[in-house]
This record gives structure tokens, sequence and C-alpha cells, in this order.
């Protein structure tokens, strides 16, 4: 994952629950910025990188990360105290998403998705655990006639409890309030196709681009690459069986 460096910045993104920004970058690039300094904290961006990067390696379109290394100071001008306060407890390295400039918001209703594109979304999204893609916020983008995954923000819940990530991973996921759902998502091809592509070799890749200040200092864990070998043991196990796991969709 690259790192750039923010010098300006350019507007929040009033949406969703952690207030992203809008930063202009010195490699003159524009970012989607999720900040460390948010109230769901690093292991929000630890989720998005390691589910961003594994989605791109298994075909899926997500827009490219960055690590951007954010100076307090470019929140002095800004005149929203929330969004000030947010830049200066911020410093260091956020997560940049690439902006998609005229992406528009998907709506089951208005677009249409064939159900082998719907089932390599569903299962990778049961995969991961991801419970925000519901039809209420789809977290996808129509962008040049293409189907972007965004916002993985919410995945990877056994992160937030490592005695019992074992016991969650092993969960069935519901897929009946997902945005494809309606679209016959073909899960059983999609795992036939994507399940044999989520190697041990591939998610030590995947979880090696996570900043190692993004994983220091976890409970139980001496090191950053003991806590990435932890994010990529469920994901291993789940990759073989969760295709029979997948609740709410047709089979």
């Amino acid at each position: 994952m690259k790192e750039v460096a923010a010098t300006r910045f350019v507007a929040p993104l009033r949406e969703g629950g952690s207030l992203p920004g809008l930063v202009e970058a010195d490699d003159l690039g524009l970012y989607v910025l999720k900040f460390t300094g948010a109230g769901q904290g690093r292991k929000t961006l630890v989720a998005e990188v390691v589910c961003g990067e594994l989605a791109r390696a298994l075909g899926l379109r997500v827009p490219g990360l960055a690590a951007v290394r954010l100076d307090p100071v470019l929140g002095l001008g800004e005149p929203d105290q929330e969004v000030q306060g947010l830049l200066r407890s911020s410093g260091g390295l956020n997560l940049g998403m690439d902006f998609l400039s005229g992406a528009l918001g998907f709506d089951p209703l208005a677009f249409t998705v064939d159900p082998r594109e719907a089932g390599r979304i569903v299962w990778f999204d049961a995969l991961v655990n991801n419970v925000d893609r519901s039809w209420r916020n789809p977290n996808l983008l129509m962008h040049r006639g293409d189907l972007w995954l965004v916002d993985h923000g919410a995945t990877l819940i056994w992160h937030h409890n490592w005695p019992a990530a074992e016991t969650s991973a092993a969960r069935p996921y519901d897929a009946s309030d997902h945005a494809l759902a309606r679209f016959r998502p073909d899960v059983a091809a999609a795992a036939a196709e994507l399940a044999p592509l989520v190697t041990a070799d591939l998610l030590a890749e995947v979880t090696a681009r996570v900043p190692d200040a993004w994983l220091a200092d976890e409970p139980g864990f001496d090191t950053p690459d003991a806590l990435r070998r932890a994010h990529a043991a469920p994901l291993l196990a789940r990759a073989a069986v969760i295709h029979t796991r997948v609740q709410g969709v047709a089979a």
C-alpha cells in the first residue's frame, strides 16, 4: 500500500458514522480519508485494508487504498469544530481511498446485477462477515457502468473480541437483508471460483499491507505479525465452508 501526504483538506463527507473527509495529497490525487481519531478507532482501518485488498485480489472492484500521512495543522482553518477536533486527533497515518468522481450510489431498484456478480459479492461479504451491505445502506457505487465495493469498516467483527474469535467466525451469515439478495446470487458458483484463491500465502500478503502503527499494543499479541496471523486464520477457515452457511438467499 503506497504512502502519501495530505496537502489540503477539501471537505467533510457527512455520510455514515465515521465522518470521513475528502483530501488532496502530494501525488495530486483525491482521497476519501478515514481517520484514526474517529470513534470506531484503528480497527476500522485494519478491516478496510484487509477486506479491500482481499477483494481486489479476488477480482472484485474496490477503490485503490493508500496510507495518508496527516499533519493536524490542516485542521486549523476548518470552521466546523467537530471536524477540526477529528483532524487534530488524527495526526500520522490514516486510510485513504481513491475518490471515484461521478460515482452514483447503488439502488437495487434502479440497477440490475447478474447472478454471477451478485453471488461473488455475497460470498465475499459472507467470508468477511460484512453486516453493512443491506438494501438500506448498500455501500456499493456505480462508476462508469461497473459496480464497486466501498466501506468495509463493519467487517471482521471477531477482531473486536479475540478470545471469542473462533466462535464468532464459525457463525452463519444472514444475507436476507443483503442489497443484492433480490438478484438471485449464485453463491455456490462463487465459492467454487473464489474459495481456492483464499490461501495462507494470499492472506499473509494482504495482512502485510496493514501498517504496524494500526496493529501495535493489541492486548494478547506480542508483535504486529502475530496479530496479522490472527486476522488471517478465521478467513482461511471460513473460505472453505462459508457458502454452506449463507442464509436468506435462494440456493
